[in-house]
Protein backbone atom coordinates (compact mmCIF):
# COMPACT_ATOMS: atom_id res chain seq x y z
CA UNK A 1 0.00 0.00 0.00
CA UNK A 2 2.77 2.36 0.69
CA UNK A 3 4.76 1.80 -2.51
CA UNK A 4 0.93 2.39 -4.50
CA UNK A 5 0.87 5.44 -2.44
CA UNK A 6 4.59 6.84 -3.61
CA UNK A 7 3.67 5.93 -7.00
CA UNK A 8 0.42 7.68 -7.28
CA UNK A 9 2.46 10.53 -5.61
CA UNK A 10 4.94 10.44 -8.39
CA UNK A 11 2.63 9.77 -11.41
CA UNK A 12 0.18 12.95 -10.38
CA UNK A 13 3.46 14.83 -9.76
CA UNK A 14 4.42 14.09 -13.64
CA UNK A 15 1.02 14.66 -14.79
CA UNK A 16 1.23 18.65 -13.32
CA UNK A 17 4.53 19.21 -14.38
CA UNK A 18 3.59 17.64 -18.20
CA UNK A 19 0.29 19.72 -18.18
CA UNK A 20 1.80 23.17 -16.84
CA UNK A 21 4.54 22.76 -19.69
CA UNK A 22 1.53 21.84 -22.27
CA UNK A 23 -0.18 24.92 -21.15
CA UNK A 24 2.86 27.16 -21.52
CA UNK A 25 3.52 26.05 -24.85
CA UNK A 26 0.28 26.30 -26.04
CA UNK A 27 -0.22 30.13 -24.96
CA UNK A 28 3.41 30.73 -26.75
CA UNK A 29 2.56 29.14 -30.74
CA UNK A 30 -0.77 29.11 -30.92
CA UNK A 31 -1.19 31.34 -34.00
CA UNK A 32 -5.16 32.26 -33.55
CA UNK A 33 -4.55 34.00 -29.95
CA UNK A 34 -8.19 33.31 -28.75
CA UNK A 35 -8.03 29.95 -29.06
CA UNK A 36 -4.64 29.68 -27.71
CA UNK A 37 -5.82 31.46 -24.16
CA UNK A 38 -8.94 28.97 -24.62
CA UNK A 39 -6.57 26.12 -24.84
CA UNK A 40 -4.11 27.43 -22.59
CA UNK A 41 -6.86 28.37 -19.85
CA UNK A 42 -8.28 25.22 -20.28
CA UNK A 43 -4.72 23.06 -19.67
CA UNK A 44 -3.81 25.31 -17.04
CA UNK A 45 -6.56 24.49 -15.21
CA UNK A 46 -6.22 20.19 -15.59
CA UNK A 47 -2.33 21.39 -14.47
CA UNK A 48 -3.50 23.24 -11.29
CA UNK A 49 -5.73 20.10 -10.67
CA UNK A 50 -3.19 17.62 -10.79
CA UNK A 51 -0.66 20.02 -8.81
CA UNK A 52 -3.25 19.82 -6.50
CA UNK A 53 -3.98 16.00 -5.87
CA UNK A 54 0.62 15.86 -6.24
CA UNK A 55 0.58 18.20 -2.87
CA UNK A 56 -2.49 16.32 -1.60
CA UNK A 57 -0.86 13.06 -1.51
CA UNK A 58 1.87 13.02 0.62
CA UNK A 59 -0.71 14.16 3.56
CA UNK A 60 -2.99 11.11 3.00
CA UNK A 61 -2.69 8.54 5.29
CA UNK A 62 -0.98 5.26 3.73
CA UNK A 63 -2.96 2.55 5.71
CA UNK A 64 -0.93 1.28 8.04
CA UNK A 65 -0.82 -2.49 10.61
CA UNK A 66 -2.77 -1.02 13.66
CA UNK A 67 -0.28 0.04 16.40
CA UNK A 68 1.33 -3.37 18.35
CA UNK A 69 1.15 -2.35 22.08
CA UNK A 70 3.69 -3.83 24.55
CA UNK A 71 2.31 -6.77 26.84
CA UNK A 72 1.87 -6.55 30.03
CA UNK A 73 4.36 -9.98 31.91
CA UNK A 74 5.02 -11.10 34.97
CA UNK A 75 8.27 -9.54 36.59
CA UNK A 76 11.45 -11.97 36.29
CA UNK A 77 12.62 -13.35 39.27
CA UNK A 78 13.98 -10.20 42.00
CA UNK A 79 13.06 -7.09 39.77
CA UNK A 80 10.82 -4.67 40.49
CA UNK A 81 8.99 -1.35 39.43
CA UNK A 82 12.04 1.22 38.82
CA UNK A 83 11.94 4.74 40.68
CA UNK A 84 11.75 7.60 39.52
CA UNK A 85 11.39 6.00 36.05
CA UNK A 86 7.91 4.12 36.81
CA UNK A 87 5.99 7.42 38.17
CA UNK A 88 6.08 8.93 34.59
CA UNK A 89 4.40 7.77 31.64
CA UNK A 90 4.45 4.70 29.60
CA UNK A 91 3.59 5.43 25.82
CA UNK A 92 4.26 1.94 24.51
CA UNK A 93 1.25 0.64 26.54
CA UNK A 94 -2.10 1.01 25.64
CA UNK A 95 -4.11 2.51 28.82
CA UNK A 96 -2.10 4.87 31.64
CA UNK A 97 -3.85 6.47 34.47
CA UNK A 98 -2.76 8.31 38.06
CA UNK A 99 -5.79 8.38 40.05
CA UNK A 100 -6.11 10.74 43.33
CA UNK A 101 -8.70 10.34 45.90
CA UNK A 102 -8.64 11.69 49.48
CA UNK A 103 -10.67 13.06 52.71
CA UNK A 104 -10.08 16.68 52.76
CA UNK A 105 -11.19 19.13 55.83
CA UNK A 106 -11.59 22.58 56.18
CA UNK A 107 -10.78 25.07 59.03
CA UNK A 108 -14.50 24.48 60.33
CA UNK A 109 -14.09 20.89 60.25
CA UNK A 110 -16.41 20.10 57.65
CA UNK A 111 -15.49 16.96 55.37
CA UNK A 112 -15.13 17.10 51.58
CA UNK A 113 -14.02 14.45 48.92
CA UNK A 114 -11.80 15.06 46.39
CA UNK A 115 -10.87 13.04 43.22
CA UNK A 116 -8.19 14.13 39.97
CA UNK A 117 -7.61 11.80 37.56
CA UNK A 118 -5.58 12.01 34.70
CA UNK A 119 -5.54 9.25 31.71
CA UNK A 120 -3.49 8.14 28.80
CA UNK A 121 -4.95 6.43 26.21
CA UNK A 122 -2.92 5.46 23.21
CA UNK A 123 -4.74 5.22 19.79
CA UNK A 124 -4.97 2.98 16.55
CA UNK A 125 -3.08 5.45 14.48
CA UNK A 126 0.35 5.34 13.01
CA UNK A 127 2.80 5.88 15.22
CA UNK A 128 5.01 6.42 12.57
CA UNK A 129 3.17 9.80 10.95
CA UNK A 130 5.54 12.61 11.76
CA UNK A 131 2.57 14.80 11.56
CA UNK A 132 2.53 17.06 14.69
CA UNK A 133 -1.65 16.42 14.45
CA UNK A 134 -1.51 12.81 14.53
CA UNK A 135 -3.55 11.67 17.07
CA UNK A 136 -1.68 8.86 18.45
CA UNK A 137 -1.69 9.68 22.17
CA UNK A 138 -5.26 11.31 24.06
CA UNK A 139 -4.89 13.12 27.42
CA UNK A 140 -8.23 13.04 29.53
CA UNK A 141 -8.77 14.53 32.95
CA UNK A 142 -11.72 13.88 35.16
CA UNK A 143 -11.75 16.04 38.28
CA UNK A 144 -14.94 16.03 41.40
CA UNK A 145 -15.74 17.30 44.55
CA UNK A 146 -18.03 15.60 46.77
CA UNK A 147 -19.69 17.67 49.34
CA UNK A 148 -22.89 16.79 51.25
CA UNK A 149 -24.14 19.59 51.88
CA UNK A 150 -24.64 19.80 47.87
CA UNK A 151 -26.20 16.33 47.38
CA UNK A 152 -24.32 15.43 44.73
CA UNK A 153 -21.04 14.77 43.54
CA UNK A 154 -19.85 18.41 41.45
CA UNK A 155 -17.54 17.15 38.46
CA UNK A 156 -15.53 17.81 35.50
CA UNK A 157 -14.05 16.59 32.34
CA UNK A 158 -11.91 17.14 29.51
CA UNK A 159 -9.71 15.74 27.12
CA UNK A 160 -7.50 16.52 24.32
CA UNK A 161 -5.09 15.14 21.71
CA UNK A 162 -1.68 15.02 23.30
CA UNK A 163 0.35 17.72 21.79
CA UNK A 164 1.58 21.81 21.01
CA UNK A 165 2.69 21.85 24.67
CA UNK A 166 -0.88 21.64 25.73
CA UNK A 167 -1.69 18.35 26.77
CA UNK A 168 1.15 15.38 27.49
CA UNK A 169 1.99 12.63 30.00
CA UNK A 170 5.47 13.10 29.87
CA UNK A 171 7.99 10.22 30.53
CA UNK A 172 10.62 10.13 33.47
CA UNK A 173 8.86 11.14 36.19
CA UNK A 174 4.99 12.48 36.94
CA UNK A 175 4.78 15.05 34.73
CA UNK A 176 1.01 15.67 33.26
CA UNK A 177 -0.51 18.14 31.81
CA UNK A 178 -4.37 19.24 30.18
CA UNK A 179 -4.71 22.71 29.46
CA UNK A 180 -4.58 24.00 33.09
CA UNK A 181 -5.00 20.74 34.57
CA UNK A 182 -2.02 19.91 36.09
CA UNK A 183 -0.30 17.28 38.21
CA UNK A 184 3.97 17.18 38.52
CA UNK A 185 5.62 15.19 41.07
CA UNK A 186 8.09 18.10 42.63
CA UNK A 187 12.01 17.21 43.68
CA UNK A 188 11.38 16.20 47.52
CA UNK A 189 8.99 13.53 46.37
CA UNK A 190 5.72 15.77 46.45
CA UNK A 191 3.31 16.40 44.01
CA UNK A 192 1.86 19.60 42.63
CA UNK A 193 -2.03 19.73 41.69
CA UNK A 194 -3.19 23.09 40.15
CA UNK A 195 -6.68 23.01 38.11
CA UNK A 196 -9.58 24.76 37.81
CA UNK A 197 -13.13 23.23 37.07
CA UNK A 198 -16.43 24.25 35.70
CA UNK A 199 -17.54 24.96 39.43
CA UNK A 200 -14.63 24.29 41.49
CA UNK A 201 -10.79 24.70 41.77
CA UNK A 202 -8.17 23.11 43.44
CA UNK A 203 -4.33 24.06 44.46
CA UNK A 204 -2.95 21.31 46.37
CA UNK A 205 0.06 19.72 47.56
CA UNK A 206 0.51 15.97 47.91
CA UNK A 207 3.29 14.80 50.13
CA UNK A 208 4.03 11.26 50.86
CA UNK A 209 5.04 10.00 54.56
CA UNK A 210 5.34 5.78 53.25
CA UNK A 211 7.28 4.38 49.77
CA UNK A 212 5.41 3.18 47.11
CA UNK A 213 3.23 0.09 47.64
CA UNK A 214 3.77 -2.05 44.88
CA UNK A 215 0.70 -4.01 44.30
CA UNK A 216 0.04 -7.94 43.27
CA UNK A 217 3.62 -9.26 42.91
CA UNK A 218 6.13 -6.44 43.27
CA UNK A 219 4.22 -4.74 41.27
CA UNK A 220 2.77 -7.21 38.25
CA UNK A 221 -0.85 -7.04 39.47
CA UNK A 222 -3.35 -9.46 37.95
CA UNK A 223 -6.84 -9.31 36.63
CA UNK A 224 -8.12 -12.14 35.56
CA UNK A 225 -7.42 -15.65 34.93
CA UNK A 226 -5.37 -15.37 31.74
CA UNK A 227 -1.90 -13.70 32.80
CA UNK A 228 -2.06 -10.89 30.13
CA UNK A 229 -5.34 -9.82 31.57
CA UNK A 230 -3.03 -7.84 33.82
CA UNK A 231 -1.39 -4.25 35.12
CA UNK A 232 1.92 -2.95 36.73
CA UNK A 233 0.29 -1.09 39.59
CA UNK A 234 1.45 0.35 42.10
CA UNK A 235 -0.26 2.86 45.48
CA UNK A 236 0.91 5.84 47.13
CA UNK A 237 -1.43 5.49 50.55
CA UNK A 238 -1.63 7.93 53.21
CA UNK A 239 -0.31 11.35 51.10
CA UNK A 240 -0.70 14.41 53.40
CA UNK A 241 -2.96 17.11 52.00
CA UNK A 242 -2.70 20.64 51.65
CA UNK A 243 -3.35 23.80 50.17
CA UNK A 244 -6.75 25.20 48.79
CA UNK A 245 -9.95 24.48 47.16
CA UNK A 246 -12.47 27.19 45.45
CA UNK A 247 -15.91 27.84 44.71
CA UNK A 248 -17.74 30.70 44.30
CA UNK A 249 -14.75 32.96 43.83
CA UNK A 250 -13.99 31.85 47.50
CA UNK A 251 -11.22 30.11 48.57
CA UNK A 252 -10.62 28.20 51.42
CA UNK A 253 -7.61 26.49 53.06
CA UNK A 254 -7.77 22.53 53.37
CA UNK A 255 -6.12 19.48 54.77
CA UNK A 256 -6.47 15.67 54.64
CA UNK A 257 -5.03 12.36 53.41
CA UNK A 258 -5.37 11.46 50.23
CA UNK A 259 -4.53 7.95 47.72
CA UNK A 260 -2.77 7.52 44.73
CA UNK A 261 -2.78 5.08 42.22
CA UNK A 262 -0.59 4.37 39.16
CA UNK A 263 -1.47 1.54 36.78
CA UNK A 264 -0.20 0.58 32.99
CA UNK A 265 -1.52 -1.99 30.80
CA UNK A 266 -2.73 -3.03 27.40
CA UNK A 267 -5.26 -5.52 28.21
CA UNK A 268 -6.97 -5.50 31.62
CA UNK A 269 -10.13 -7.05 31.45
CA UNK A 270 -11.30 -10.30 30.06
CA UNK A 271 -13.99 -10.43 26.94
CA UNK A 272 -16.90 -11.07 29.14
CA UNK A 273 -16.01 -8.59 31.93
CA UNK A 274 -18.41 -5.77 32.90
CA UNK A 275 -15.98 -3.64 35.23
CA UNK A 276 -15.09 -3.32 38.83
CA UNK A 277 -15.35 -2.48 42.58
CA UNK A 278 -12.03 -1.23 43.84
CA UNK A 279 -11.00 0.42 47.32
CA UNK A 280 -8.02 2.54 48.42
CA UNK A 281 -8.20 2.87 51.90
CA UNK A 282 -5.90 5.07 54.80
CA UNK A 283 -6.23 3.12 57.75
CA UNK A 284 -6.62 5.12 60.89
CA UNK A 285 -3.76 3.30 62.49
CA UNK A 286 -1.11 4.63 59.78
CA UNK A 287 -1.79 1.16 57.43
CA UNK A 288 -3.25 0.85 53.89
CA UNK A 289 -5.81 -1.20 52.63
CA UNK A 290 -6.25 -1.69 48.79
CA UNK A 291 -9.08 -4.31 47.42
CA UNK A 292 -10.74 -5.00 43.95
CA UNK A 293 -12.91 -7.26 42.09
CA UNK A 294 -13.79 -7.79 38.47
CA UNK A 295 -17.24 -8.67 37.87
CA UNK A 296 -18.49 -10.62 34.83
CA UNK A 297 -21.44 -9.56 32.60
CA UNK A 298 -23.81 -12.03 35.03
CA UNK A 299 -22.70 -10.66 38.22
CA UNK A 300 -19.75 -12.88 38.86
CA UNK A 301 -16.89 -12.31 40.76
CA UNK A 302 -14.01 -13.02 37.24
CA UNK A 303 -10.93 -12.53 40.17
CA UNK A 304 -10.13 -10.45 43.34
CA UNK A 305 -7.42 -8.88 44.93
CA UNK A 306 -6.42 -7.43 48.28
CA UNK A 307 -2.97 -5.54 49.45
CA UNK A 308 -2.87 -4.40 53.22
CA UNK A 309 -0.18 -2.68 54.97
CA UNK A 310 0.19 -2.94 58.16
CA UNK A 311 1.40 0.18 60.00
CA UNK A 312 4.93 -1.72 61.22
CA UNK A 313 5.04 -2.41 57.50
CA UNK A 314 4.30 -5.85 57.10
CA UNK A 315 2.24 -6.55 53.69
CA UNK A 316 -0.44 -9.28 53.40
CA UNK A 317 -1.99 -10.41 49.76
CA UNK A 318 -5.39 -11.54 49.55
CA UNK A 319 -5.83 -14.57 46.86
CA UNK A 320 -9.28 -13.99 44.88
CA UNK A 321 -11.18 -16.67 47.00
CA UNK A 322 -10.32 -14.70 50.23
CA UNK A 323 -11.97 -11.23 48.95
CA UNK A 324 -15.57 -10.73 48.55
CA UNK A 325 -17.80 -7.54 48.24
CA UNK A 326 -21.08 -8.39 49.66
CA UNK A 327 -23.36 -5.26 49.25
CA UNK A 328 -25.56 -4.52 52.26
CA UNK A 329 -27.79 -1.28 50.46
CA UNK A 330 -28.12 0.14 47.47
CA UNK A 331 -28.73 3.76 45.67
CA UNK A 332 -30.40 3.92 42.01
CA UNK A 333 -29.29 6.59 40.21
CA UNK A 334 -32.36 9.27 39.27
CA UNK A 335 -30.08 10.10 35.84
CA UNK A 336 -28.75 6.39 34.52
CA UNK A 337 -30.80 4.07 36.67
CA UNK A 338 -28.19 2.51 37.91
CA UNK A 339 -27.50 0.59 41.10
CA UNK A 340 -25.02 0.55 43.00
CA UNK A 341 -24.03 -1.13 46.48
CA UNK A 342 -23.28 2.09 48.08
CA UNK A 343 -22.99 0.57 51.30
CA UNK A 344 -20.83 -3.18 50.96
CA UNK A 345 -19.29 -5.37 53.23
CA UNK A 346 -15.48 -6.21 51.90
CA UNK A 347 -13.93 -9.36 53.38
CA UNK A 348 -10.04 -9.76 53.32
CA UNK A 349 -9.39 -13.38 54.82
CA UNK A 350 -10.84 -13.45 57.78
CA UNK A 351 -11.23 -9.44 58.54
CA UNK A 352 -14.52 -7.57 57.38
CA UNK A 353 -14.52 -4.06 56.76
CA UNK A 354 -17.63 -2.22 56.70
CA UNK A 355 -17.95 0.52 54.04
CA UNK A 356 -20.73 3.48 54.06
CA UNK A 357 -20.63 6.56 51.59
CA UNK A 358 -20.20 9.91 52.85
CA UNK A 359 -23.49 10.70 50.70
CA UNK A 360 -25.13 8.60 48.20
CA UNK A 361 -24.99 10.96 45.03
CA UNK A 362 -21.45 10.39 43.52
CA UNK A 363 -21.82 9.29 40.25
CA UNK A 364 -19.64 11.11 37.64
CA UNK A 365 -20.68 10.87 34.28
CA UNK A 366 -17.67 11.20 32.23
CA UNK A 367 -19.43 10.07 28.71
CA UNK A 368 -17.85 13.14 27.08
CA UNK A 369 -14.21 12.12 27.44
CA UNK A 370 -13.44 8.55 28.27
CA UNK A 371 -17.07 7.42 27.80
CA UNK A 372 -17.97 5.87 31.17
CA UNK A 373 -20.21 6.49 33.77
CA UNK A 374 -19.33 5.04 37.51
CA UNK A 375 -19.35 5.64 40.99
CA UNK A 376 -16.51 7.16 42.61
CA UNK A 377 -16.79 8.18 46.15
CA UNK A 378 -15.71 8.75 49.69
CA UNK A 379 -16.71 6.46 51.95
CA UNK A 380 -15.73 5.30 55.82
CA UNK A 381 -14.50 1.73 56.98
CA UNK A 382 -15.41 0.32 59.88
CA UNK A 383 -13.77 -3.00 61.91
CA UNK A 384 -15.89 -4.84 64.49
CA UNK A 385 -17.92 -1.83 64.84
CA UNK A 386 -15.12 0.64 65.81
CA UNK A 387 -13.92 3.59 62.70
CA UNK A 388 -11.19 1.74 60.72
CA UNK A 389 -10.17 4.54 58.28
CA UNK A 390 -11.32 6.82 55.21
CA UNK A 391 -11.14 5.18 51.63
CA UNK A 392 -12.66 5.73 48.16
CA UNK A 393 -14.83 3.29 46.33
CA UNK A 394 -15.09 3.25 43.03
CA UNK A 395 -17.97 1.00 40.85
CA UNK A 396 -17.60 0.90 37.26
CA UNK A 397 -20.14 -1.41 34.42
CA UNK A 398 -23.08 -0.46 36.32
CA UNK A 399 -24.79 1.20 33.47
CA UNK A 400 -22.80 -0.41 30.50
CA UNK A 401 -19.89 -2.70 30.40
CA UNK A 402 -16.29 -0.61 30.76
CA UNK A 403 -14.72 -0.69 27.56
CA UNK A 404 -11.18 0.36 27.89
Amino acid sequence: MRRLHTHLRTAAATAATATWAAAMAAATIAVRPAQAIRGAATTLAMALAALTLALMLPALPARADAPVFKAVTPLPPGAALRFPADYGAHPDYKTEWWYVTGWLRTPDGKPLGFQVTFFRSATGHDRANPSRFAPTQLIIGHAALSDPVAGHLLHDQRSARAGFGLAYARSGDTDLKLDDWQMTRQPDGSYAVHLHAANFAFDLKLAPTQPPLLEGDRGYSRKGPRPEQSSYYYSEPQLQVSGSIARAGRSVAVSGAAWLDHEWSSQVLADDAAGWDWVGANLADGGALMAFQIRSKTGATLWAHATWRSASGKITQFAPDQVRFAPQRRWRSPRTGAAYPVATRLTTGDTAWDITPLQDDQELDARRSSGAVYWEGAVTLQRDGKPAGRAYLEMTGYVSAMKL
